[in-house]
This record gives C-alpha cells, structure tokens and sequence, in this order.
C-alpha cells in the first residue's frame, strides 16, 4: 500500500501546469486526432514524474534498510492478503489514467490500452525490483500477479464493453491497532493511510444502469463490493499472537457508491476532476460480515 500516494501525485502532476490556463474546458477536452504536442507532453510527464517517485521512494522507504542480492519472498499470506487489493487497485488507476491521459492527446483506442493501461503495471514491476533488492522485503510474485490483474480489470472492460463498469475503490478509517505499533501502522493519519491495513477498504464499485439499461435507475448509481480486515498488528498470523491478543478477521461490505464518471456535465475540467476522485469510495449505508459471521450495519461507512 506503500505506492496508493502515487496514483494522486501522478494527476495532480498532469492537472498542475494546465490549470491557470485561460480556456480550461477546451484545454481539458479531448483531441479528435493525434495531437503531438500532447502527446509529447503526456510522455515527458509521465518520465518525468516515474523518474522523481523512484528516486523518491528509495529514499523514503529503502534507504534505511539493508540492501541485498536479487531476493524472492512468498507474502502471499501476509496482512490476509489487503496488500494484494492494494496493488490491484494501484495498477488498475495508474493504468487508468495513464490511458486517458493519452486520450486527452487524441492517441488511438489500441495505444491508449497498449502504452496507457500498461504504464500501472510496468511502475509496479519497477518498484518490485526495489523490493528484490531489500533486505527487508523481496520479489514477490504474488504482487506481480495483483498489478497484472489491475491492467487486466482496466483492459478487459475497454475491450469488451468499451466503458468502465466496475471500478476499484478505495476508503480509509482510523484504527485503535495503529497506537500499538506506531513503527509499523504510522504515526500521523497520513502514514496511517498507507499503512494501516486495519482501516482500508478496497472496493469493487459496479455501476447499475451500465447492466439494466433502465431509465428508472440514476446512470451515476452504483453498488459496491468491499474487502477489509481487522485485528493486524504484524504482516502474519504468529508474530501478531505473540505480541498481542487479537482476532484476526476478514470483512465482508456491501454499500451504495457514486460513479462520478457517469455526472453528466459539459465541462471538462469537472470531467477530470471527476475522473480523480472516482477512486474514492463515496460514504453511504453499509452492510458488513466478517470472517467470525458476525454482522453489522452503518449508517455511513467509509
């Protein structure tokens, strides 16, 4: 989950130069043809910012720890799996992004899919070799496997519907567990965010309308599908019985959401805005059970 705080930089990078610009929503519309220039300007970007959040990265989490040779770690077991969701969600929005960023600067469908919806993966993978490279971490195929089920989410849906109709999302809580192990769940919300899997939730946010086709039925309503977990103080079930005495558990959501893509507007600026904050899991009434079958409901969940 190191990476999430990437996938708002890299937009943020992208909307930062173009905001002042007189003419916002034909700047933000997308090209009919290939407009080079943006396109130029989408590539350089996207170097620009792959090369400062490597550099980045390996100074805020490698630095500090033991180099090693080329090493794998099988992790498919630790933090039951939330750090998979993780890079599934990474990949899947970096894609994303990187694909319609491209579309801004008028590129083909088949490029957008190949060189946009591909950029999530390769990012990953990069950050991958990082972690080989790590004492304190390794090669882990398991997170291949979840960036490239990311790209696959993005891509298979452009090739059969040519929409998104489901769409990982993303919610955040803080959590008692975090005061236990600062070192490893953060001290501040903000690291908590990144790294307390205790109060994330991943989302698979389906948009309703896209499968009935029924006007009585908003286009923006979607239902939502959540996975969390509770009860981590380490990465795997011994080290966390041994420190303290928590159940570890898996939860179950199921909850109303908002497809921001589908607001109608005519402006383009709020089209990208929209397209930003469609990550995030909009709080709404929500149905919860766990892996002990227990059962719960809220009002607003998030």
């Amino acid at each position: 989950m190191k990476k999430l705080f990437f996938i708002v930089a890299s937009f943020f990078l992208f909307l930062n130069g173009v905001v002042a610009q007189s003419k916002l929503n034909d700047f933000f519309k997308p090209s009919d043809t290939l407009d080079t220039k943006r396109r130029n300007a989408v590539v350089i970007s996207e170097a620009v910012f792959t090369s400062a959040a490597l550099v980045g990265l390996h100074q805020i989490w490698y630095a500090d720890y033991e180099k090693s040779s080329f090493q794998f770690k099988n992790d498919n077991n630790d933090w039951l799996q939330m750090d998979k969701a993780g890079h599934v969600f990474s990949a899947y929005h970096l894609g994303r992004m990187s694909a319609e960023m491209l579309n801004w600067s008028g590129v083909s469908k088949d490029d957008q899919l190949i060189y946009g919806a591909g950029y999530g993966f390769v990012f990953l993978t990069a950050v991958e070799l990082f972690d080989a490279h790590s004492a304190e971490w390794g090669f882990s195929w398991g997170d291949v496997a979840a960036n490239a089920s990311g790209t696959a989410l993005y891509v298979s849906q452009e090739l059969i519907w040519n929409e998104q109709r489901i769409i990982p999302k993303f919610s955040f809580h803080t959590t008692k567990y975090a005061d236990l192990r600062p070192e490893l769940l953060g001290k501040s919300v903000s690291e908590q965010i990144l790294k307390d899997y205790n109060g994330q939730t991943y989302w698979l946010s389906a948009n309703v309308y896209s499968f009935v086709k029924t006007t009585k039925i908003p286009k923006w309503l979607n239902v939502a599908f959540g996975y969390g977990a509770d009860g981590m103080i380490s990465s795997n079930l011994n080290a966390s019985n041994v420190l303290f005495n928590y159940e570890r558990n898996r939860q179950f959501y199921l909850s109303l959401d908002v497809d921001l893509s589908k607001i109608e507007t005519k402006s383009h600026f709020l089209k990208t805005v929209f397209s930003l904050f469609n990550t995030i899991k909009i709080p709404a009434p929500t149905f919860e059970i766990n892996g002990s079958g227990k059962v719960k409901g809220y009002f607003f969940y998030f």
